[in-house]
């Protein structure tokens, strides 16, 4: 089999690397960090930006074509835009990060510079006191500071994100979409998930894509689904007057058949499943003094024997919680959806 054709055991290629540089965040956002304190990664198990080039190489010889930096908050991550430059002569179709947007102000022209191709912004909402409550920290003005910052850079094809939870934004759903189409972004809105920090999630408060749909169909009439998805995450839908949102409904339409998706963290441990509950140490091999023929090895035969369909397993349970609870995230971190990048 030659490195392009490399597939798992469900003959799902490694197509995307969600990259995790740091598990840190200056937010605190209720479905994902709920503590205000929590067990942070040793700063001596971080990677180095060398580190993360060399293993970004062997993921991309192995048929790796899209990064996304992620977190934590990975602008957070000092010197980022040096990281950027290495990634971005790189092999790739796309450089991409994921922001919480704070500090997306000071560095939005430093990235484009560097090469970074994408940005996508959370934002779960407008209305700074619920931003306050939510995430325990004021600062939507720097939120959306950083959304305009990232287009007079000249990023096109911006993102936003919007965890939908029921009672506590979803009453937000036209004021987000107009928003988005003031700054010619395009909206997604994504179902509460069940994984990580959010130990405090139940099906209740899930506004389901299908709800969702059904609301804004009864607002704003047909809504025509757009093809060409692929193994994206998001299902894109084109409303009447032209604009174009995603759903990404991980919760209630599990979409594993088509995840083409690893996980790194910030300390180089590799998941193959946002779910996982268990990781492959890819740093131990690299300090250990691994060739990249060796490390190749090591991916491609993790990635050959992976079956994950935690998002469907989860789905068929009778009774379903959280993934998992706070003691048990204090005993294993890399069990965060902040560690292992979301």
């Amino acid at each position: 089999m030659s490195r392009s054709e490399l597939k798992d055991s469900l003959r799902r290629p490694l197509r995307n690397l969600r990259l995790s540089v740091t598990d840190r965040c200056n937010l605190r956002c209720a479905y994902c960090m709920p503590e205000e304190e929590y067990s942070w990664l040793p700063s001596r198990e971080i990677l180095s930006f060398e580190e993360i080039s060399a293993l970004v190489d062997s993921f991309v010889a192995l048929g790796v074509k899209k990064v996304r930096l992620t977190g934590g908050e990975p602008l957070v991550r000092r010197d980022l835009p040096v990281l950027v430059k290495l990634l971005a002569g790189k092999p790739l179709d796309e450089l991409a990060m994921t922001t919480n947007g704070v500090l997306l102000g000071e560095h939005a022209v430093a990235l484009k510079q560097a090469g970074l191709q994408r940005v996508t912004i959370s934002l779960d909402t407008l209305q700074r006191e619920r931003f306050h409550k939510l995430t325990r920290r004021d600062q939507l003005p720097q939120v959306l500071e950083g959304i305009a910052a990232a287009g007079a850079a000249g990023f096109s094809g911006i993102k936003l994100d919007t965890v939908l939870t029921r009672g506590v934004n979803d009453d937000e759903i036209e004021a987000l979409l107009e928003f988005a189409g003031r700054h010619e972004a395009e909206l997604r809105f994504i179902e509460y998930m069940d994984v990580g920090g959010a130990t405090r999630w139940s099906m209740e408060q899930v506004i389901s894509a299908k709800e969702l749909l059904s609301r804004l169909s009864a607002r704003f009439g047909v809504i025509e689904p757009l093809p060409g998805r692929g193994s994206a995450p998001a299902e894109r839908f084109r409303l009447a007057d032209g604009r174009v949102f995603g759903v990404i409904a991980s919760t209630t339409q599990p979409f594993c058949s088509a995840c083409d998706r690893a996980r790194l963290t910030a300390d180089g441990h590799w998941f193959t499943c946002l779910y996982s509950t268990g990781g492959t140490d890819l740093k131990a091999v690299l300090r250990g003094g691994a060739s990249a023929d060796e490390l190749e090895s090591v991916i491609r035969n993790v990635w050959e024997a992976r079956s994950d369909r935690g998002a469907e397993q989860r789905l068929a349970l009778r009774s379903r919680g959280p993934l998992a609870s706070a003691a048990e995230l204090r005993r294993e971190p890399h069990l965060e959806m902040h560690t292992r990048g979301g």
